[in-house]
């Protein structure tokens, strides 16, 4: 055989192995591509259910205690108020502004509690600023309580970057309400120390009252719209996140009229409203305590299917005619 048929041959040997090689090596990347895919297939399989489960909470024990507690002369409700919103930023996750990568963004029911605790909180802070943390109508404002007030009107939803905003850093929900904890403690601080302002007077409390009422009577009937339109449908994907969004309202209401029990407890004795005072906090307590397993909105008047929007709205109703009971009382 000549050398030149030996090249060939040689060649053509050479290019066999390297074609085989190379189609060995293309399968091992197929199957390491698909070995990889299943992986990260996998990986995003449980990493948002887990991670959804591990992170979802919804405190709402009514035995709950403020910590730190009220310094001798301050306010039971202000340090109740910083104390709800500090659990709910610092303590749990506040899930309302988690970006996409994260596994509580697909949450739905926890955002909504935290964002109706932070909105009844926030109406009670502007009533702290107008009515109980100054000495009348024409006095000063106190600045640690208008800026608390402020910030706590700030949205639930935003994360450190707002493109609808801005393209550069933005403040995130949490940085604002821990400022607005802040300054609730400070001023309570100084409440403390005789440099504050809180009228523990009847007529305080009244307007107090007559603004959470008012609150719980949009909430109420925010419900029966809700109830009158989609009652009795199959699938309601939006009565769990009316729900939990007055439950979260309603839980920091509890909280917020058993303390302010504690500050006004001369007035409550001398106006004869104890018993008044502790069926309006049962019927808010019951109302915040309300935890269906999947919320339902049945028809009201339906067999099987019950309607959880109906009964809380009962409960609020309750709550909202015992306040005006107890203002009535109080304008007398």
């Amino acid at each position: 055989m000549s050398w030149s048929m030996r090249l060939a041959e040689f060649g053509s040997d050479v290019r066999e192995r390297l074609t085989f090689r190379g189609r060995v090596s293309e399968s091992v990347g197929r199957r390491s591509i698909g070995i990889a895919a299943a992986v990260i297939a996998a990986i995003l399989v449980l990493y948002y259910p887990i991670g959804m489960v591990w992170i979802h909470k919804i405190s709402d024990q009514t035995d709950f205690i403020a910590e730190p507690a009220a310094p001798e002369g301050g306010s039971h409700a202000v340090a109740m108020a910083a104390a709800l919103v500090d659990r709910e930023i610092n303590q749990n996750r506040w899930t309302a502004n988690d970006p996409f990568f994260v596994p509580s963004a697909a949450l739905d029911n926890m955002p909504n509690y935290q964002q109706g605790i932070v909105g009844a909180v926030a109406r009670f802070a502007f009533e702290l600023t107008d009515q109980l943390g100054r000495t009348r109508g024409s006095s000063q404002t106190d600045t640690d309580l208008q800026e608390a007030a402020g910030l706590l009107q700030y949205s639930g939803t935003k994360w450190v970057w707002d493109p609808s905003i801005s393209l550069m850093p933005t403040a995130a929900s949490e940085q604002q309400y821990q400022k607005a904890i802040e300054s609730l403690r400070r001023y309570n601080q100084r409440l403390a120390g005789g440099s504050a302002v809180f009228e523990r007077r009847g007529d305080n409390l009244m307007a107090t009252l007559d603004r959470i009422a008012l609150d719980i009577g949009s909430s109420s009937a925010v419900l029966d719209q809700h109830v009158s339109a989609e009652a009795g449908s199959f699938i309601d994907l939006r009565a769990d996140d009316l729900f939990y969004g007055i439950k979260g309202q309603t839980y920091a209401y509890y909280m917020l009229l058993r303390e302010l029990g504690r500050d006004f407890e001369n007035v409550i004795r001398e106006r004869e409203l104890n018993t008044a005072w502790s069926q309006m906090l049962d019927s808010m307590r019951k109302a915040a305590s309300l935890d269906p397993g999947v919320v339902v909105n049945g028809s009201p008047d339906g067999q099987f299917m019950p309607s959880h929007l109906v009964a809380q709205g009962f409960y609020l109703l309750r709550a909202r005619t015992q306040l005006r009971e107890i203002t009535n009382i109080l304008l007398k």
